[in-house]
């Protein structure tokens, strides 16, 4: 199959309960629904990630859309795949610009040098892997490590909900009926409501905060007012990277959290396929490693493959490249929309907070369900050791400085599995 040269397939295939593959398409009518539900899927989680660093939401929407292009370009259409604002990226970002969680970060020139620079090394490993191979990869990241990764960015994460979007009682019991909102729509609904379960919770909770607020008098209103007065068509406000050394040094290693998440995204989309993509793994990191550098110098988050889009994959049994080139295109129309991005940033702080618990928790588990998808066997201790010590190491936020460089707990704990591995596995 050539570039953009899908097989078409008939609707019929999914009653009976076929799978649509990454070369084919089901007629353009529902590949397009097919990427609407992938871009509200990616939604929740793309637009999180920007408002808890204190980035601009339209301008993250617009770089994911146009990250995702350049990764289908250079991949040439043959990896299905999203690309969203990374958690991996909040930590560090958070300690490069002391942002204090709310409104826009001040710093955010900063940041976005380190960005770049981490896009830079992901791009350069991309282009080794892409000499070489991949089997030196998988030979220092198995999943005993990539699953700890995983995990430890979700638990690093867990503090920022807890300790920092709750300013009050009333706030932390808003959290307590966002989550409960998310956990009723994820068990109780089926079909397409269930798997809209961030978007649908977060409403829900949303409504259930105007009426104990503005209704009853019980916490800070809810205001609207920037939602009524932003136009529906606009720039997005773009920003500058500036060059700090200090910065650049504590956000590239960020690129090794990327390297296994991409990693892990096309073992994933292979063992649902049955399609080995292992040969556009190279491509696949120096597509994310430019759409970082791009995203970066506009005023962007990093980007990674999102495993929200696996998730609706595995549900539809559609892996299609075509419904990711729809999704994308819809992405960069809606980065254009001051009033979407207005309508993001009114949603009150707790119910952000009661859904961020969700995300990284779902983040944490997908990591152990790496160790159960791959029959990790913690009965070895050199298993049992390096997941251990990598899950504290970045749940605790373990520091080591260098300097003036200091490696948070996300770093940490990522070079510590690699190296703990290769030292306890010299054995074998």
């Amino acid at each position: 199959m050539g570039f953009m040269d899908w097989k078409v397939k008939t609707p019929d295939v999914l009653e009976r309960g076929g799978v649509v593959g990454p070369d084919e398409r089901l007629p353009w009518p529902q590949t397009a629904v097919m990427g609407v539900q992938h871009v509200i899927a990616m939604f929740g989680a793309t637009v999180l990630a920007p408002i808890l660093m204190g980035f601009n939401p339209n301008v993250a929407i617009l770089m994911s859309g146009l990250g995702t292009l350049i990764f289908f370009l250079i991949t040439g259409g043959k990896v299905p795949s999203y690309l969203g604002s990374s958690f991996a990226f909040i930590g560090v970002v958070i300690a490069a610009t002391s942002y204090a969680g709310k409104g826009a970060n001040a710093n955010i020139g900063v940041a976005l040098g380190g960005i770049i620079a981490c896009g830079l090394v992901y791009t350069l490993i991309g282009a080794l892997v892409q000499a070489v191979g991949t089997g030196w990869i998988e030979r220092f990241m198995p999943p005993v490590v990539t699953g700890s990764v995983v995990a430890v960015i979700g638990l690093n994460l867990a503090g920022i909900p807890i300790k920092n979007m709750a300013a009050s009682n009333f706030d932390s019991w808003m959290q307590v009926v966002t989550f409960v909102s998310v956990g009723l729509v994820a068990v109780l609904t089926r079909g397409m409501v269930q798997r809209l379960l961030i978007l649908v919770g977060l409403i829900v909770a949303s409504i259930i905060y105007a009426v104990l607020t503005n209704g009853l008098g019980l916490g800070k209103p809810l205001d609207l007012s920037a939602v009524l007065a932003a136009p529906w068509v606009g720039m997005p406000g773009f920003s500058a990277p500036v060059f700090s050394g200090p910065a650049m040094l504590l956000i590239a290693p960020v690129a090794i959290i990327l390297v296994a998440e991409n990693l892990g995204h096309i073992k994933a989309v292979t063992a649902m396929t049955g399609k080995n993509l292992d040969q556009y793994m190279g491509r696949a990191f120096i597509g994310d490693g430019i759409a970082t550098m791009v995203s970066g110098g506009a005023g962007g988050t990093g980007v990674t493959t999102y495993a929200e889009n696996i998730g609706v994959m595995a549900a539809t049994k559609i892996y299609s490249t075509a419904v990711f080139l729809v999704a994308a295109l819809i992405a960069v129309v809606l980065g254009f929309s001051p009033k979407f991005g207005a309508v993001i940033q009114a949603i009150p702080l707790p119910v952000m907070g009661g859904v961020s618990i969700v995300v990284f928790g779902l983040i944490a588990v997908a990591g152990a369900k790496i160790w159960v998808d791959n029959k990790v066997d913690f009965s070895q201790n050199k298993n049992l050791i390096v997941a251990a010590i990598t899950l504290i190491l970045g749940t605790g936020d373990f520091t080591l400085k260098f300097g003036q460089f200091a490696l948070g707990g996300i770093g940490t704990a990522t070079f510590g599995a690699i190296v703990l591995y290769a030292l306890l596995n010299r054995k074998s």
